[in-house]
């Protein structure tokens, strides 16, 4: 009778701490190191933001924050299956929405094995032609188009890239026919335009403006929702004749699904804190980015929202049918 006592009260006090480990669990978070995982290389802009994030964060937390880049489907497959304790994040773009689409066999699920943290950037992109082109704006760009179907090549950085569904999504608008060349990533891509082996790219601010000045590329518009203050005589895209333009290219921060709510709310209110102050957002401004926190909930519906709709973008385009 003692043995078997001594055995129910071990079992009470385990369930009662197990009844309270996640809000004391969510008080004292983070006790150890935690992992930023960028699915991309080392010196992409996902990357940029990761470490400007991580020192931020380490230093609030008093914790090590470190960034561990693990390109393409590996990385992103390695947070899906990582523990669901807040301790591995994952840093990527909106191209994660798309993954499914682009990897039948990619062994996630975009929507399902995430959750949303927080959108910590969006980051809007210049269309940019050769210098030599014809085009002096994006309605000159769009009747050549026209005038000469599927004779213009437009570049990205890769299918699932955020560069190559800006161009598809103006090609989609605007019914233009013109063909899309992949390159392994934005230098090449880039470098199409300049050499004219491509008519059309979609380039964050940064390089657009210092193309620009160089007088390598011209800019004809600028697909955010409205004008940027960084370039305000560029018109946007939905002002260039597409007024039915939208495309938000964003980067977020997201956790394996099943981490406790209360975790992954610290670790939102900590991040969008830190987006907030002034030295982040001048150095997120270098890379053209725009802070943009949200709520955890906010950025589940944008990541549900957004598979769908750039699903429906792919396959239109005969991606992924």
């Amino acid at each position: 009778m003692k043995h078997i006592g001594k055995s129910s009260l071990a079992a009470a006090v385990v369930a009662l701490a197990a009844t309270f480990q996640t809000p004391a669990t969510a008080q004292t978070y983070p006790t150890r190191t935690v992992t930023i995982v960028v699915p991309f290389g080392a010196g992409s802009v996902t990357d940029a933001m990761a470490r400007v994030l991580a020192d931020k964060l380490g230093a609030t937390w008093k914790q090590s924050v470190v960034v561990e880049n693990k390109p393409g489907l590996p990385g992103t497959a390695y947070v899906a299956k990582s523990d669901p304790d807040g301790y591995t994040l994952m840093l990527t773009s909106n191209g994660h929405t798309i993954a499914n689409v682009i990897n039948k066999d990619a062994p996630f699920d975009s929507v399902k094995d995430f959750a949303g943290i927080t959108v910590i950037a969006s980051v809007p992109f210049v269309a940019i032609v050769p210098t030599s082109s014809t085009a002096k704006n994006l309605q000159d760009f769009i009747a050549l188009a026209k005038a000469t179907p599927g004779k213009l090549n437009f570049s990205s950085a890769g299918v699932a890239s955020t560069t190559y569904l800006a161009a598809e999504i103006l090609k989609q608008n605007a019914k233009i026919d013109i063909l899309h060349v992949p390159y392994k990533g934005v230098p090449d891509a880039t470098t199409a335009v300049i050499r004219n082996d491509v008519q059309l790219y979609f380039a964050p601010i940064p390089n657009a403006q210092e193309l620009s000045a160089g007088n390598k590329v011209r800019m004809i518009a600028i697909n955010s929702a409205k004008r940027m203050p960084q370039l305000p005589d560029l018109p946007t895209v939905a002002e260039s004749g597409v007024p039915d333009y939208k495309y938000d290219s964003w980067f977020g921060l997201m956790v394996r699904s099943g981490t406790p709510k209360d975790i992954v709310a610290k670790i939102s209110k900590d991040v969008g804190d830190a987006l907030k102050t002034p030295d982040v957002a001048a150095k997120l401004t270098q890379y053209g980015a725009i802070p943009s926190p949200t709520t955890p909930e906010k950025f589940d519906e944008i990541i549900k929202s957004d598979t769908a709709r750039y699903g429906a973008v792919l396959h239109a385009a005969g991606i992924g049918k």
